[in-house]
């Protein structure tokens, strides 16, 4: 029997014939829908679990722990260099604690660039670090000292409801 005489479904006609057909295996569209709403119910699980507005939260509170403490060891090396004299105009407890600002406490001149090369300033700010002393700023920063002589920097704008300062 020649193979034109046979049967379609018997004819096998190099790897692709009518035979060969019927085993080539494929995903349908329902199971390629399942898989893809699993992986976007994996994304969103992972997305949750990361919370990235968290994470910029605790990022912003790292660099305001660090600007602080820069600050106050400025402060310090000042006073050290100067016979235990603060910069001027750092209020004294019970006032309040006043911004490190050209409005505020002024210490810019005194502490800049000799013992910081740049006042830094809070993240939420959205600014440089402050460079030149003669123009307008604002760090975002407070500071006050106690009746003893104890100086306190201090982040009033932390975030996630944490208070950031440091006293010494």
């Amino acid at each position: 029997m020649s193979i034109l005489k046979r049967p379609l479904a018997q004819r096998a006609s190099g790897p692709w014939g009518v035979r060969n057909l019927k085993r080539i295996k494929g995903f349908t569209l329902v199971e390629l829908l399942v898989v893809i709403g699993i992986l976007g119910i994996l994304l969103a699980i992972v997305l949750v679990a990361l919370n990235p507005a968290r994470q910029f939260s605790q990022a912003n509170n790292t660099a305001r722990r660090n600007d602080v403490n820069a600050l106050l060891n400025a402060i310090h090396q000042f006073a050290a260099d100067n016979r235990g004299t603060l910069p001027a105009g750092i209020p004294v407890d019970p006032d309040p604690a006043a911004s490190i600002s050209d409005t505020g406490v002024d210490i810019c001149a005194d502490i800049s660039p000799t013992y910081i090369a740049l006042l830094p300033t809070d993240p939420g700010l959205e600014t440089d670090p402050i460079a030149d002393c003669t123009v307008a700023y604002d760090t975002g920063y407070t500071v006050v000292q106690d009746a003893s002589g104890r100086v306190t920097v201090a982040a009033p704008s932390a975030e996630l409801s944490e208070s950031i300062s440091v006293t010494r």
